[in-house]
């Protein structure tokens, strides 16, 4: 079963969490996402900052995106996976806490996501309609 680190998407770039939700929705733009990691100003993983929070938690609120950073987004810790965990953990992981993305961490760097696409991806039909049930589920 493959791993982590063999399914995700390398090199995922953080939002700071001093950042505006402004930025993160342009560097979003740019970068052809829909979420981006949260990172501290000590370059750990704070959370993540989907295109869904901007619309509901800050344009929804009635909030100036550009003055909202995007720490304050930032929900309780950071649901994650190792980078050496295997496709059934992030399965579990996934369905668990019914996320869509996970960062992927090796020691206390982050390394990568693992999106609901790169596990589409990777894995045999069956199982991924299990997941996409689960995470369509209410």
């Amino acid at each position: 079963m493959p791993t982590a680190r063999e399914i995700m998407t390398p090199d995922a770039t953080c939002i700071g969490a001093q950042d505006s939700v402004l930025d993160a929705a342009k560097k979003m733009t740019d970068m052809g996402v829909g979420a981006l990691p949260i990172c501290g100003t000590d370059n750990k993983l704070k959370g993540m900052l989907t295109d869904r929070d901007i619309v509901v938690k800050v344009l929804g609120a009635g909030k100036d995106p550009a003055s909202c950073q995007a720490g304050e987004l930032a929900q309780g810790e950071a649901v994650t996976i190792g980078a050496d965990d295997d496709a059934a953990e992030i399965l579990r992981t996934m369905t668990r806490h019914k996320v869509r993305r996970l960062p992927v961490i090796d020691g206390h760097s982050l390394v990568g996501i693992v999106a609901q696409a790169d596990v589409a991806r990777a894995l045999p039909d069956p199982q991924v309609g299990d997941l996409l049930e689960a995470l369509s589920a209410d």
